[in-house]
C-alpha cells in the first residue's frame, strides 16, 4: 500500500516531468505560464472560460499555453 507522501511525491514528480516537456518543446515563456497554471489548479485557484474549477492537467496545460499565446510568446500555431 502506498502511503500519503509517496504518493504527493510520484504526483509532484509527473508535474515536473510534465512541466519540463512543455518547456523543452515551448518557449521559456510559455513553460513559465503553464508552470502557474499547474500551481493554481493544485491549488484549486484554476479556474476554466465557464467559471469551474479546473481538475484535468491537460486542461491546465491548455490554459496555459492560451495566455502564453495572448502574451505573445513564441509557440507553434494552435491545432483546430
Amino acid at each position: 500500500m502506498i502511503d500519503k507522501t509517496t504518493r504527493a511525491l510520484n504526483c509532484y514528480l509527473v508535474n515536473i516531468n510534465l512541466i519540463l516537456n512543455i518547456m523543452a518543446k515551448y518557449s521559456e515563456k510559455a513553460g513559465e505560464k503553464v508552470e502557474k497554471t499547474m500551481h493554481e489548479m493544485n491549488e484549486g485557484t484554476l479556474k476554466s472560460g465557464s467559471g469551474q474549477k479546473v481538475t484535468s492537467k491537460k486542461q491546465a496545460v491548455a490554459i496555459g499555453l492560451s495566455e502564453a499565446r495572448k502574451e505573445g510568446a513564441k509557440l507553434p500555431k494552435k491545432k483546430s
